[in-house]
């Protein structure tokens, strides 16, 4: 199930350094086709720089005079992409909602390398389902699969670096998005074999280690970057002839991930946001609530950011009020009539399930409605609550009608920021299960899950 872009709380980008020629600014604009909200917000690091509200036409722009050059994230919710501006770009980028990552377009100054980063973010998603499947090959032949897209990628950079008078940090980032992303598929396979693979025995296949670097604050919130230090830290905490699957599930291995963050990951930004993330990993892994106490107490000795500290504090105790026998924390939502209602009018004296879906993930919303139909049958005293995690519009309409469903069942989140953080909304396949008196019986349920079905026909 893909995760929500929000996650990006684990792996915000950060801007680099400035350039220090005179400054003429940073113009950014744009139009949204399909808009799944009314903004776009533009993040540098964990900080909001501007949000940006879309006109008429559905378009937005700014002149920046204070723009640091480097990396940044621009987000029309749920979804978000990277954007590299520098000094004296004048760029535009065109987006459908609808087809968010495949629509990216940029044009103007500055639109040469991050039309290569998008490229390059979609071949590799495209290669997903074939590396899946090579996954069980033996470590030569994997190396050599591994080894042939790297150069065919290092070919597209060369070609397209030759031909533009890219600066040294759009050469760093433009690399980085694909000598870290193997990286990363590399470490992956190595995680998957970890009680068969070792770097004592196996030096060749690590061989690529040696030519990486493990604190680069340039990079610190990059995800490419950051996605394989992660996998690098797990790799190296894993014990030997410990499986990375059963492993993972524990708070001992993410104390044992920050203790090898300590060590060996230098560089204060990077080491904060490393640890801020597996924090987040471990207070999300809801079945281990209890041992989560402990985990925090060893997360304060290594992190030293207040901000971060707060952050994962805050989501301890969110996650708290989701726990069984808790009243629902009450946030904002339209009905089909467009009013706004308190979600605390959704039980009526009937036990109630809560689903998601999203106007940009339509079939993810197909699959739901084929669960929902089933469920629906098998327990029909249970009401069934679907919550769009966007405002509605006319095209949501249109498919709620064709779709035949209830409108009197049917809601939407006025603010995705605060209810998924009030609901700890991080999956689009996350099910809340309520009792007759609107008091929580399940708040982390998997909606396509056969567990959750124990949890059903206790209701």
């Amino acid at each position: 199930m893909k995760k929500l872009k929000f996650i990006f709380i684990f792996l915000i980008l950060l801007g680099c350094n400035s350039n220090t020629k005179t400054r003429d600014g940073i113009f950014l604009g744009g139009q949204i086709i399909n808009p799944s909200s009314r903004d776009v917000t533009l993040y540098q690091g964990s900080n909001v720089i501007d949000m940006l509200d879309l006109d008429d036409n559905f378009k937005f722009k700014r002149k920046y005079d204070s723009l640091t050059s480097g990396i940044y994230k621009l987000e029309h919710l749920p979804e978000y992409q990277t954007v590299l501006l520098e000094e004296a770009d004048s760029l535009w980028i065109r987006i459908n909602a609808t087809t968010f990552d495949e629509s990216i377009v940029f044009s103007g100054i500055g639109a040469t390398k991050n039309n290569f980063l998008i490229d390059l973010y979609l071949k590799q998603e495209e290669e997903v389902n074939f590396l899946s499947s090579k996954y069980s090959s033996n470590q030569i032949v994997f190396k050599k699969i591994i080894d042939s897209l790297v150069l065919e990628k290092k070919a597209s950079w060369i070609k397209m670096d030759s031909i533009n008078d890219l600066s040294p940090i759009a050469q760093k980032v433009t690399q980085a998005a694909y000598i870290y992303h193997y990286a990363s598929i590399r470490e992956r396979y190595a995680l998957l074999r970890s009680s068969k693979l070792t770097e004592a025995k196996d030096s060749l296949f690590f061989s690529y280690r040696k030519f990486l670097n493990y604190g680069d604050n340039d990079l610190a919130f990059f995800d490419p970057y950051v996605n394989y230090i992660l996998n690098y830290i797990s790799q190296k905490a894993l014990k030997v002839g410990e499986q990375y699957f059963s492993a993972k599930e524990t708070t001992s291995f993410n104390i044992r991930r920050l203790e090898i963050l300590d060590k060996m990951v230098s560089g204060k930004l990077l080491r904060n946001n490393l640890a801020r993330a597996i924090a987040f990993e471990e207070m999300l892994n809801f079945k281990n609530q209890t041992e989560h106490d402990l985990f925090l107490q060893y997360y304060a000795t290594v992190n030293n950011s207040k901000q971060y500290l707060s952050e994962v504090l805050e989501l301890h105790q969110d996650i708290r009020k989701m726990n069984n026998g808790k009243p629902l924390p009450k946030v904002l939502l339209q009905n089909f009539e467009r009013k706004t209602v308190n979600s605390a009018s959704l039980a009526y004296g009937k036990s109630t399930v809560i689903y998601f879906w999203s106007q940009t993930q339509m079939n993810q919303y197909r699959n739901t409605l084929n669960r929902l139909n089933k469920l629906k049958s098998t327990y029909p005293n249970i009401r069934f609550i679907g919550i769009c995690i966007q405002p509605f519009n006319a095209l949501t309409d249109q498919v709620q009608k064709m779709m035949g469903l209830d409108s009197n069942d049917q809601f939407a989140l006025i603010d995705f920021d605060k209810a998924s953080k009030a609901w700890v909304l991080t999956l689009l396949n996350k099910s809340i299960a309520l009792n007759k008196s609107g008091f929580i019986v399940e708040g982390f349920g998997n909606f396509y899950d056969i567990e959750f079905e124990k949890i059903l026909k206790g209701l």
